[in-house]
């Protein structure tokens, strides 16, 4: 049985209203079955109303928070009170529209202004780490408190929430670690639904051993870029993906799970991916080059035992000491 499809969709109110201007898209998407979730980037009538034709249409819609670009873009430890207060004007205008919302979907990612940082060059990007570093120590368990309380109130609200997250939370939380958290401001929420983001258009060409490997031990997982999005020129390789690449992918996620997203909507519709998946055949053979794999696990392996022991930084320097020790009592048995 085919899984059922989720299309992320980011984009700006007019580019929106253009994507939806006519029932194209609609149609597509009922014909397939899928829901959307979508970006809020502000509360404007125009985006009320795209909502409306697609509560109307019968298309599940997931509410995907968002923070202005100047205060984050996606939700970390840095802007906890910010993305609290986005919820509350975001409940307040779905109460004012008479918006329908599926679930609720919290943007678990670094503080966007690093991304800026890093296009300007190494040394900007270090130091903006490195100032909300200092920062993070005494934000961390304030934070988490504080979109623990979040969740509360949604799950209060009759919605269940769903985080998207970076895949190597798995091995933070693995090694019950709090690493990574600290130096990329992400946290591991306790939620309803986890979504990996394994985009292996960023990861060529290991993008599909690592949504092998990692989708193996998500709860769900989201596959991309069919383009759009943040523009990451000069971070990360933004070619899209192509259709092989992309229907590679489907069949991978297929295998795994029963409910794959797609980001993004607006670059299957560009590539012309919508109309080609109203046929496609999932029942498809899919192979993964087992090197490539074996190597994405070793990797995970070792990724998981840095974190392990740089959350334990006293542990090499105990057993160091205890090395010494027992040379020196070795050195006066033989004496």
């Amino acid at each position: 049985m085919p899984p059922r499809l989720i299309f992320f969709c980011e984009l700006d109110t007019p580019q929106l209203r253009e994507l939806f201007q006519t029932n194209e898209v609609l149609d597509a998407l009922q014909k397939l079955g899928a829901g959307v979730a979508l970006a809020i980037r502000d509360f404007s009538d125009e985006r009320a109303q795209v909502v409306c034709r697609m509560n109307e249409a019968g298309i599940p819609v997931t509410a995907w928070l968002l923070l202005p670009e100047e205060q984050g873009y996606w939700f970390n430890l840095d802007n906890a009170p910010l993305a609290v207060q986005r919820y509350a004007d975001f409940k307040a205008w779905s109460e004012k529209k008479g918006l329908k919302w599926q679930r609720i979907g919290l943007d678990i990612e670094p503080d966007f202004r690093l991304i800026t940082a890093l296009k300007e060059g190494v040394f900007p990007f270090f130091k903006v780490l490195f100032l909300t570093l200092k920062r993070r120590k005494k934000l961390f368990s304030t934070a988490r408190k504080m979109y623990e309380q979040l969740i509360e109130q949604i799950h209060a609200d009759g919605y269940e929430v769903e985080a998207y997250q970076l895949p190597p939370v798995l091995e933070e939380r693995r090694t019950r670690s709090s690493v990574l958290q600290r130096w990329l401001g992400i946290l591991d929420l306790a939620v309803d639904r986890e979504i990996l983001m394994l985009y292996s258009s960023f990861s060529r060409p290991w993008g599909d051993a690592m949504l092998l490997s990692y989708g193996k031990d998500a709860q769900y997982v989201a596959i991309g870029s069919t383009g759009g999005g943040v523009d990451l020129e000069g971070v990360a390789d933004t070619r899209p993906l192509d259709w092989q690449e992309f229907s590679r992918d489907l069949l991978i996620a297929g295998l795994l799970k029963p409910e794959v997203a797609v980001f993004s909507l607006e670059g299957c519709v560009h590539q012309g991916f919508l109309e080609r998946l109203e046929k496609f055949d999932w029942q498809q053979s899919i192979q993964v080059e087992r090197k490539k794999y074996v190597i994405v696990q070793q990797v995970r392996q070792l990724l998981a035992a840095k974190l392990w022991l740089l959350e334990r930084p006293w542990l090499p320097a105990v057993i160091f000491l205890l090395l010494i020790l027992l040379q020196v009592r070795r050195r006066r048995n033989l004496d």
